[in-house]
């Protein structure tokens, strides 16, 4: 199996931990039994919730396009330092991103998307390489 794999599987871990961690805001926030139903009225987000749920939205922004160039690399056989480094990136820049995120810390939160942002890049040129 190549990194690139390797780090798609393990992303699919990671997209469960920021699942988990909205989720887990929002119990905090509102109880269980409020969590448990339809939520046809709820109250606005807490900082924490509002913070952890827009981390998960920007995982869901980019995750696809990991999901596509992982795939794309590893059918097509164009594993290479390039794209291993890209993937690396955009893994562990996501693994941070979370608790910096949830943390309040704006500009580094900033940096390390660009980290990530750039991990696709790399990704990306050495696909077309």
């Amino acid at each position: 199996m190549s990194l690139e794999l390797t780090y798609l599987l393990w992303s699919a871990v990671l997209a469960i931990v920021y699942v988990m961690a909205q989720a887990g805001a929002y119990r905090l926030q509102n109880g269980i039994i409020e969590a448990d139903t339809n939520r046809d009225v709820t109250s606005e987000p807490n900082v924490f919730t509002g913070r952890a749920t827009r981390a998960l939205r920007n995982f869901h922004e980019t995750y696809p396009v990991f999901i596509a160039l992982a795939v794309v690399i590893e059918l097509s056989g164009r594993s290479d330092a390039l794209t291993q480094w890209g993937a690396m990136l955009w893994f562990w820049a996501r693994v941070v991103y979370l608790p910096i995120y949830i943390g309040g810390l704006g500009l580094i939160r900033s940096a390390v998307w660009t980290v990530s942002a750039a991990g696709l890049v790399l990704m990306l040129a050495g696909s077309l390489a």
